[in-house]
C-alpha cells in the first residue's frame, strides 16, 4: 500500500495564541512538511487548492513545483484540483511542467469542488457544475493521451489540430477522481476506470464499503479490470505518544477545525472529551490516537476495502510545525513499515470479522458517508 500525506493549506486561527498564520510561513510549513515526509520514506504528497484568504494555496502545481526542487522520491498530486473551474489545456500543462521538473512525480487528483468561490472567480455558473466537470474531464484525459488534439465542447472553445506542450515524462500524467461520499461520483470513476480517491473523515470506517463497491461494480461491468480500479482512502489523522496523550492534546485543534469549517453565523460545536473519545474511538475514520490504533484502523480498512493507498491529513486546526513534524515522523517510523508488510503480504481477509464489522456499521452507512 502507498501512504503519504496531503494539506489543504488552511489559515485557521492558531486556538493557543488567537493568531492566524500568514500565507508565505503556511507555504514555507507545506514545503517544509513535504521534504520531510520525502525523508521518512511516505509515498505521496498532496496539496489541496482553494480560492478564499482562508487559504494559502490556489496553484497546487507552483507550490508543488516548489517541492519538487527539495524533494527526491515522493509523488507529487493535486489534493484537489478543482477541474470545474479550470481550463484543462493550462492544468495539463501546469502538471507536465510538474512532471519534468520532479523526474516523473506528478499526478492530478480531479474534482468538482466543495466551495463555490471559483466558478464566478472564473466566469462559470455553477447551475452547470456537474456538465463542466465531466466535459472538462473528458479534455484533461484526452490531453494526457496525445500531443496533439482536435476538440469540440459546451464550455470552451474548439480545439483543431492543437499542439499540447510540453508533454511529461509519463506516459500518461495520472488522473484520480475525487470523492467526497456521493455515490453518482463514485460510479463515473468506475465507468471511466479511473483511480479513485475517497474523503473518510469520521463515521463508522464499514460505512465507506458501499461507495467502494459501487465503484468496483461499474468499472467492471464497463470492462475495467478490477487491478486498475484503484482506491485512496483520505482522512484527518493525528499520531501522539500514546492513546490518551493524543486526544487531550488534539482536541483543541480539532475543536478550532470544526469552529472555523461552520458555515459563517453558525454556531460552532462544542466538542466535550466524551464527544471525541467516540469521535475517534474503535472502527471509526477519524485517525486521532496512537501508531498502534492508526496502524489498527488501515488494517480494518484494508481488510474490508483492499484500497492501494492511504493519505493523511495531519495538519488540520493549525496544529504548530513541531508537531505535525512530530507525526510525520511517526508515521514514516512506526506506522508506515507495518502497513506495508502487512499489505505486501497481501493479508488474507479475516472473514468472521469483516462480517462482524459490516453488521455493526450497516444501521449507520448512510450518516457516515455524509
Amino acid at each position: 500500500m502507498e501512504l503519504g500525506l496531503y494539506t489543504l493549506s488552511d489559515l485557521i486561527t492558531d486556538p493557543k495564541t488567537g493568531i492566524q498564520m500568514s500565507a508565505r510561513d503556511r507555504i514555507d510549513e507545506t514545503i517544509r512538511a513535504a521534504t520531510l515526509a520525502d525523508q521518512v520514506g511516505l509515498d505521496v504528497f498532496g496539496v489541496g487548492e482553494h480560492h478564499r484568504l482562508d487559504f494559502a494555496v490556489s496553484s497546487p502545481a507552483v507550490i508543488l513545483a516548489a517541492i519538487a526542487q527539495a524533494t527526491n522520491r515522493i509523488r507529487l498530486a493535486s489534493a484537489v484540483t478543482v477541474l470545474s473551474a479550470a481550463d484543462p489545456v493550462r492544468v495539463f500543462q501546469d502538471f507536465s511542467t510538474v512532471d519534468l521538473i520532479s523526474g516523473g512525480r506528478a499526478e492530478i487528483i480531479a474534482g468538482r469542488g466543495v466551495f463555490t468561490e471559483p466558478f464566478p472567480l472564473f466566469g462559470f455558473d455553477l447551475n452547470d457544475y456537474d456538465q463542466l466537470f465531466s466535459e472538462k474531464l473528458d479534455l484533461l484525459r484526452k490531453l494526457s493521451q496525445t500531443e496533439r488534439i482536435t476538440w469540440r465542447g459546451s464550455f470552451r472553445s474548439p480545439l483543431r489540430d492543437a499542439e499540447i506542450s510540453p508533454r511529461p515524462i509519463q506516459k500518461e500524467l495520472p488522473i484520480w477522481i475525487g470523492v467526497g461520499g456521493t455515490p453518482q461520483s463514485a460510479v463515473r470513476a468506475g465507468h471511466l476506470g479511473l483511480p479513485m480517491a475517497l474523503a473518510v473523515l469520521g463515521g463508522p470506517i464499514t460505512a465507506i464499503k458501499s461507495i467502494v463497491d459501487l465503484y468496483r461494480e461499474a468499472g467492471q461491468r464497463a470492462g475495467h479490470s478490477f487491478s486498475n480500479l484503484k482506491v485512496s482512502i483520505n482522512s484527518h489523522a493525528y499520531i501522539g505518544e500514546d492513546a490518551r496523550q493524543a486526544r487531550d492534546f488534539h482536541r483543541a485543534f480539532y475543536q478550532q477545525y470544526l469552529t472555523e469549517a461552520m458555515p459563517r453565523g453558525k454556531r460552532p460545536l462544542e466538542l466535550s472529551p466524551a464527544d471525541f473519545q467516540s469521535m475517534t474511538g474503535p472502527r471509526t475514520g477519524l485517525m486521532i490516537g496512537s501508531a498502534q490504533e492508526m496502524i489498527d484502523k488501515i488494517m480494518q480498512e484494508y481488510e474490508l476495502l483492499q484500497h492501494d493507498r492511504f493519505l493523511a491529513q495531519i495538519d488540520v486546526g493549525r496544529l504548530p510545525f513541531r508537531e505535525v513534524a512530530k507525526v510525520i515522523e511517526r508515521f514514516g517510523e512506526k506506522v508506515a513499515p507495518v502497513i506495508r508488510a502487512e499489505t505486501r503480504n497481501n493479508t488474507p481477509k479475516k472473514t468472521d470479522e469483516i462480517q462482524s464489522l459490516t453488521s455493526i456499521g450497516n444501521s449507520s452507512d448512510e450518516e457516515g458517508c455524509q
